[in-house]
């Protein structure tokens, strides 16, 4: 059960309030309510005062009033509801009214001797009125959340209906047809999705939700080469297993995703997380810190229980076959630690109970702390073991060797070498696979740890899929489809290992206590800023199928540089200083255009994103004023190599600043504007990455030597007069509305190429 938002439980509403936006409904009425509470608490007002509540109570009336009337009529449109919305309303209204008249000015007492007038005297009926309403309009906004839900459910439905008959057709023609609808009906699967993860409070379905549409981006590409290639070739077995495990997967994430929002408990659902060792380790030191306040919370036995269990679970580290031998001695070592310092804290422990001590004693005190350092010294240590192998596998596999062996092979017909890379292939997705689930032991919360789950899941099911493409590629090396079909594969291979990075540095942050530091910019300008009103006439555009292609791989290249930009960063000591906070600002842009070229984030039109590159150009021009700064205080040479760079960002700034305010009429104009502010925000990543490195070494070579030049001037002086603020947007989630239609779209263009293959 979940109380309002206000935290008082007088206004318990009896309903669970699941997604942000109803509790984002309710504050400001809890607020208003609150005011009249507290007023309450002195029953003689002045006039003035009393006016006042008069015109609280009165807005929060006539606010039910109308909230009521929606309320009505959804219930008018939805027969399912009408009888609980109806009584809902009819309380909303009820409780609205009566707080109305309890602050209706005419209602109060007549003045006292001091001029002050009596109000209120019902205390005990404004409680209810005001704990009625926000029940009231709590249940009507959780019964409207049921109409978002129905929505979901029926495009589910919908999806999977036509994904039968996608499943069955036997010609291209049908499939053609079928499949533009099918492709439609993702596109509104994918916005009613995007909109209910985003408005999840609770961040493990939030993460859940988004794993489970990453698999439908990803299984919609595949789900279409793999049924062309099964119709091109329909006698081919390993062509058929392609396809299958294709439509397998896209229909367990469906229903994934139906679990979620309808709260379905299906036999998948009833798994819970794997025990992770973080979260072994977090529970143990909070078992032996508790003995500080209570020495007979638990028994001796249980916490050594509570240790060996923890201790069993290191043996995903210590029985791999990847795990070096120092690296499993080193943690063989601080799990026998771990067992002796717990001892000693038994030990001191039982002493301290026969003493009958009622807190814990100087010697459990010690105990106490050496055992919390051994596992923090173990978490440490597996966390070392985790990400170390992940980055190198990473450094191993970048290449993609086994990738392009099997390409080469299949497209040669050469079934033996096919047969070799593929054992290559398998080698590897084991190592990765692994290596999750290692990474899901210290990834730090649990949102994290769905994530590594989905990976581990992801290189599980891709690998099979690449070797089956590659075996009907190499069956017949002559078909178009065939190799455009294991192409789709591999990419989503290459995919899966660009978000396991991602997911490396997430995991780092949050070992390393960074996680929620990382400022979130503005995606769109505010009203009345940046030339809104030269931009105002302009019509905003929607890039068709072929044109989305041709930005893909710019937005690749964006989403790199700005990840090369934020791994700079984060090797600055001073992450204060305005360089690093203007770079941070730059890279967070560039990947809301990067979202644009996929079809996804909030930059929805071409007006978007060119009102998003006026406002990158007016950040990077206050970074090159910080980096003006900076040079001042350097020398001749190195001097001229910051300006220098510093000249060639100027430049770029200024000319998308330009471009992006040129109006331009007609699709083939907006398009090639478009095309350059990408071109230019990519050139202007790529100076910023260049300046990076050499302004961090000459910050720690000046601040080193500053001490004994004795400079007289700070020359990390901050100039926040003349930084503009910048509102905060909700970009700290990078997956936002939308999986990859736009790419669908792509392929949809080419199928009437099919016969031809």
């Amino acid at each position: 059960m979940a109380s309002s938002p206000c935290g008082n439980s007088n206004f318990d509403s009896g309903l669970e309030i699941k997604t942000r936006s109803v509790e984002q409904t309710l504050i400001p009425l809890v607020s208003q309510i609150t005011t009249l509470i507290n007023h309450k608490d002195k029953p003689k007002k002045s006039e003035r005062t009393l006016a006042a509540i008069h015109r609280v109570g009165q807005a929060v009336s006539v606010a039910v009033g109308r909230f009521v009337a929606v309320g009505e009529a959804i219930a008018t449109e939805n027969q399912e509801l009408k009888d609980e919305m109806g009584q809902a309303c009819f309380e909303a209204r009820r409780a609205g009214d009566a707080i109305a008249q309890l602050t209706d000015a005419g209602s109060a007492l007549p003045s006292q001797p001091d001029g002050r007038l009596t109000v209120f005297s019902d205390r005990t009926g404004m409680v209810k009125a005001a704990r009625l309403l926000l029940s009231s309009v709590t249940k009507v906004l959780v019964l409207a959340d049921r109409i978002v839900i129905k929505q979901i459910t029926t495009s589910r439905n919908k999806v999977l209906v036509t994904l039968d008959h996608l499943e069955r057709v036997s010609t291209f023609q049908e499939f053609v047809q079928i499949f533009s609808q099918f492709g439609n009906e993702m596109v509104e699967f994918a916005h009613l999705t995007g909109d209910r993860q985003n408005d999840l409070k609770d961040e493990k379905k939030k993460a859940r939700m988004a794993a489970a549409r990453a698999v439908l981006e990803k299984c919609t590409m595949m789900l279409l080469t793999a049924s062309k290639t099964c119709l091109r070739h329909p006698d081919c077995e390993s062509a058929r297993i392609n396809k299958d495990a294709v439509f397998h997967r896209m229909r367990c994430a469906l229903e994934q995703v139906i679990e979620i929002v309808t709260e379905a408990r299906s036999c998948g659902e009833n798994k819970v997380l794997p025990a992770s060792i973080h979260d072994g380790i977090r529970d143990f030191k909070c078992s032996v810190e508790c003995l500080r306040e209570n020495l007979y919370a638990l028994s001796p036995q249980s916490m050594g229980s509570q240790l060996e269990a923890l201790v069993e679970r290191t043996e995903d580290f210590t029985d791999s076959a990847y795990t070096s031998h120092e690296q499993r001695q080193a943690i063989l070592g601080l799990c026998q630690l771990a067992r002796q310092d717990t001892q000693q804290l038994v030990h001191a422990w039982v002493e301290a109970q026969s003493a009958h001590a009622k807190e814990a004693t100087e010697d459990m005190e010690v105990a106490i702390l050496k055992t919390c350092q051994s596992v923090n010294d173990l978490r440490r240590e597996l966390h070392k073991v985790a990400v170390g192998r992940a980055s190198d596998l990473l450094k191993v596999h970048g290449e993609q060797l086994p990738l392009r062996a099997l390409k080469a092979a299949g497209a040669e017909g050469n079934l033996e070498a096919v047969a070799e890379y593929s054992r290559k292939l398998t080698e590897q997705k084991e190592q990765l696979v692994e290596t999750c689930r290692l990474l899901c032991h210290v990834s730090g919360s649990e949102p994290l740890e769905i994530t590594c789950i989905h990976a581990e899941e992801t290189f599980h099911v891709i690998g099979p899929q690449i070797i089956s493409a590659a075996q009907t590629l190499a069956l017949h090396p002559s078909s178009k489809i065939a190799k455009e079909n294991l192409e789709v594969f591999c990419e989503a291979w290459e995919s899966q290992l660009c978000d396991m990075a991602l997911l490396l540095r997430e995991i780092n942050d949050v070992f390393e206590g960074r996680r929620g530091d990382k400022r979130p910019y503005l995606s769109l300008p505010r009203p009345g800023k940046h030339s809104l009103t030269n931009l105002k006439t302009a019509k905003a555009v929607k890039l068709d199928a072929e044109e989305q292609t041709s930005m893909a791989k710019l937005g690749l290249e964006l989403r790199l540089l700005s990840s090369d930009v934020d791994t700079e960063v984060e090797k600055w000591e001073e992450q204060e200083h305005d360089i690093v906070r203007q770079s941070q600002s730059l890279a967070s842009m560039a990947y809301n255009m990067h979202l644009f070229t996929r079809g996804e984030g909030l930059l929805k039109t071409t007006l978007d994103l060119f009102h998003q590159a006026e406002v990158l150009s007016e950040e990077g021009l206050q970074l090159c004023s910080s980096l003006h700064i900076f040079s001042t205080q350097l020398v001749d040479e190195e001097k001229t190599l910051v300006v220098t760079e510093m000249e060639k960002l100027v430049a770029l700034c200024q000319q998308l600043q330009m471009g992006a305010k040129s109006p331009v009429q007609g699709k083939t104009a907006t398009f090639q504007k478009v095309d350059s502010s990408i071109q230019t925000t990519r050139g202007i990543l790529a100076a910023v990455l260049s300046l990076l490195p050499l302004c961090n070494k000459l910050n720690r070579k000046y601040k080193s030597e500053r001490s004994s030049l004795g400079s007289p001037q700070d020359w990390r002086e901050r100039q926040d007069a003349s930084t503009p603020v910048k509102e905060e947007g909700a970009l700290n989630n990078k997956n936002s509305n939308g999986f990859g239609v736009k790419s669908l779209e792509q392929h949809m263009t080419s199928l009437n190429l099919l016969e031809s293959k």
